[in-house]
């Protein structure tokens, strides 16, 4: 692992949070998130097209070498208000060249401008146009990161409730499964954590299902029924606040007869593979993922 190369991303992260405080706006929030990647230089060549994805708005991502016959949905993290498509594109890139499959990066509905279910809802009926366009769900990934995570799951979950064929797999990358922030690492690992901390998951959580039920399983895949759910490759960074997330939703899945792997990384932070144009080991994790897509999509 480069220490240089991580401490610069951790620099960067504690100089766009830190500026935070409660009088910041989540417009101004929203810019500041976009613009950590205002710089990245994209180097994959990448192909993108702007569609409509069952009335969601979309863009398919598609590397060089991307089959158009295997597809990856990719729902952006970001604590259900922040996060887009430009703030994931080199990720979706990336994810694109090692899984050789096209992605589709979702554009779904933000809260507060509209709460949970509105992302589930979203995310299903993308799912949903795939299957219209011709590629079957053996075909087809769901992958996330951070809420985006959680909603990959959540909207398996969904699937699930509505009858609907379940994808090959799925890849949580550091997945927010409890909107309450109980795990003992949002404790634990704070002081280690430059991105993720109790007081802002809990009022993101809030913000996301307002005055609803937080343990609702598609809100909190946490307390959901994981049985039947496809193969999982859970990725986390061993310095996260959300690490009990991650452990704890691997675990459950494992004890429904799940098919999961969690992959802890050593040193890494919140969502490391966003920062893979600039830190090695983000690659190295697309990589992986790459590979077991195309393992469980073949």
């Amino acid at each position: 692992m480069s220490n240089t190369q991580l401490d610069a991303v951790i620099h960067d992260v504690v100089a766009t949070f830190g500026a935070w405080g409660p009088d910041t706006t989540l417009d101004t929030m929203r810019k500041g998130w976009d613009n950590l990647f205002a710089d990245v230089k994209y180097e994959v060549g990448a192909k993108s097209e702007k569609v409509d994805a069952g009335g969601v708005k979309a863009e398919w991502i598609s590397a060089p070498n991307a089959s158009k016959d295997r597809a990856i949905l990719y729902v952006h993290g970001g604590g259900y208000v922040l996060g887009s498509v430009h703030s994931h594109r080199d990720l979706c890139e990336r994810l694109s060249r090692a899984a050789q499959a096209r992605v589709l990066s979702l554009d779904y509905r933000l809260a507060p401008e509209n709460p949970f279910p509105a992302a589930v809802d979203d995310a299903v009926a993308a799912y949903r146009w795939l299957l219209k366009q011709g590629i079957p769900a053996k075909r087809i990934a769901i992958a996330g990161d951070s809420a985006g995570g959680g909603l990959a799951i959540a909207t398996l979950l969904a699937l699930k409730q509505g009858g609907d064929p379940q994808p090959a797999c799925a890849t949580p990358l550091s997945p927010w499964v409890d909107l309450e922030a109980l795990g003992e690492s949002m404790v634990s690992r704070d002081a280690i954590d430059p991105m993720v901390h109790k007081p802002m998951i809990e009022q993101m959580g809030k913000t996301y299902v307002q005055n609803g039920d937080l343990r609702n399983p598609l809100a909190a895949p946490l307390y959901g029924d994981l049985r039947g759910l496809p193969p999982l490759l859970i990725h986390v960074g061993e310095r996260e606040t959300l690490y009990d997330d991650a452990a704890r939703i691997a675990k459950k899945a494992k004890d429904a007869g799940v098919d999961v792997t969690l992959k802890a990384w050593k040193g890494q932070i919140h969502v490391f593979q966003i920062f893979a144009s600039r830190l090695e080991e983000g690659e190295t994790a697309i990589q992986e993922l790459g590979a077991f897509i195309r393992k469980h999509t073949a």
